[in-house]
């Protein structure tokens, strides 16, 4: 039986790739290691508990001496590491978890996976890594420098530059994928589209950042999964891979996006126009705050055949629906 090790498992992105691979993979050993911080929710994957291809595991990525016992017990295959501190403002206020969730915990599993003979280790990181990117420049490509503006996107480009050395010193063969904004179902509730469905339903302003023109490539966690996927089984041994969907957005457009969705769906009568002006809240920009991201993702279209399937407009009505009908309000 395969094992897979997935870290951050009970996470937005980490609990739809579990569900991904549990749908593939019904004769292989699944082991979620998550510390369970504040984003983190085994409700998530709530369905699959008593599956007995599935074990969870309480524990921090950090815990050198806790990791290395897991590797030896389990002897994983492969390792998809989700473990993250992910909220950029979080990091401004104190980046120390950053550090050492996001650098130290990769050096631990790292480590760990040395001593397993796996097949693959995968570093799910992100394309802040590049930086901002100036209006009508090409978009970023894997060979790009990293130029990294808050102190979680230099956390895990650290991360990044730390996993590339150990495919280059002790030959551990690994990937690296860097993608756009995920969105979807079960995230948490501090990022933009759900933070923005759940300030609607308790009839609190939207907050955008500085003008709402901030502009980012939108990806469905699904698409993204299926991505993941093919990197970790056929992805070419040391590379990076961007996974991007070419479709760029401000936030004020995401916004205003949301707000037709969510007066149609919730039988609102307000005019759009009106709701505008009285919900959409322009608020102070961040430190820092990049303008621009986008990632040329040839790469992975050429050499393994990936293609987003899902189009922005029919997956984030999916996700104002699922919200909806669950009532999530959650902080």
């Amino acid at each position: 039986m395969e094992v897979y090790i997935v870290t951050g498992g009970a996470g937005f992105i980490g609990s739809h790739f579990i569900r991904h691979l549990m749908k593939k993979n019904k004769e292989s050993l699944i082991i979620n290691i998550d510390k369970l911080t504040y984003a983190g929710n085994l409700k998530n994957l709530e369905d699959i508990q008593a599956e007995r291809n599935y074990v969870f595991i309480h524990e921090d990525i950090s815990n050198a001496e806790a990791i290395k016992q897991i590797f030896a017990k389990f002897s994983p295959a492969y390792v998809v590491n989700f473990a993250a501190e992910s909220h950029v403002d979080r990091s401004i206020a104190d980046a120390v978890p950053f550090i050492t969730t996001n650098i130290a915990g990769t050096q631990v599993l790292l480590q760990a996976s040395l001593s397993c003979n796996i097949r693959k280790y995968v570093q799910i990181s992100t394309d802040e890594v590049y930086g901002p990117l100036e209006p009508g420049a090409e978009p970023f490509k894997e060979d790009s420098s990293l130029k990294p503006s808050s102190p979680y996107a230099a956390s895990k480009g650290a991360a990044d530059l730390l996993v590339h050395s150990y495919n280059k010193t002790f030959g551990l063969p690994m990937n690296i994928i860097r993608s756009s904004n995920n969105y979807g179902t079960h995230q948490y509730s501090e990022k933009l589209i759900p933070l923005l469905i759940r300030n609607y339903r308790l009839g609190k302003p939207l907050p955008l950042y500085g003008d709402g023109t901030n502009t980012r490539e939108w990806l469905h966690v699904k698409d993204y999964c299926r991505a993941i996927d093919m990197v970790l089984h056929e992805g070419r041994n040391g590379e990076v891979y961007n996974v991007g969907t070419g479709d760029e957005r401000q936030n004020l457009e995401i916004a205003e996006l949301l707000l037709a969705l969510l007066m149609e769906l919730s039988k609102e009568k307000r005019v759009l126009t009106k709701a505008r002006a009285e919900l959409i809240e322009f608020v102070e920009d961040r430190k820092g705050h990049d303008k621009r991201y986008a990632s040329n993702w040839d790469k992975i279209k050429k050499e393994l055949g990936w293609m987003p399937r899902l189009h922005f407009d029919e997956g984030l009505r999916e996700t104002v629906e699922w919200y909806l009908e669950r009532g999530l309000l959650k902080v």
